[in-house]
């Protein structure tokens, strides 16, 4: 009776456990198959924009668009903060807003914030080389 007991416990948890596992996987199956954009119809009433408002900060923009290679130096690209920054800063502000926005060897133009105005990736530039 000892051994039956005990085996419909083990079952018995077991079941719960795989029933709380599937809800996990549910989840985020749920979460993976949401959409990734809407359709917009002609005529149809537009959802209010839920976009920035107004110009974003320069942390802003190097959180979004640049730390991946900036806050990694991922293909030689100078950390924030950095002192590789001086020789590039010697060559002036504007020099340095130029290559940022046309792009230069592996950085691609606007460092792929493709939204991001000329101010926005000036104030980027400026985060980043903050203390330098």
């Amino acid at each position: 009776m000892k051994k039956l007991t005990l085996a419909l416990v083990l079952m018995t948890t077991a079941a719960i456990a795989n029933v709380a596992a599937q809800d996990a996987d549910n989840e985020a199956i749920k979460k993976r198959l949401e959409p990734v954009g809407q359709v917009y119809l002609a005529g149809a009433e537009v959802a209010a924009d839920t976009g920035p408002k107004g110009p974003r900060t320069g942390e802003q923009v190097y959180q979004s668009s640049c730390f991946a290679c900036h806050g990694t130096g991922a293909l030689d690209a100078p950390k924030k903060g950095d002192a590789a920054w001086k020789p590039r800063l010697g060559q002036g502000a504007d020099i340095l807003l130029k290559h940022a926005i046309e792009g230069i060897r592996a950085m691609p133009p606007r460092g792929t914030c493709m939204d991001c105005s000329d101010d926005e990736i000036s104030a980027a530039i400026d985060f980043m080389t903050e203390g330098v």
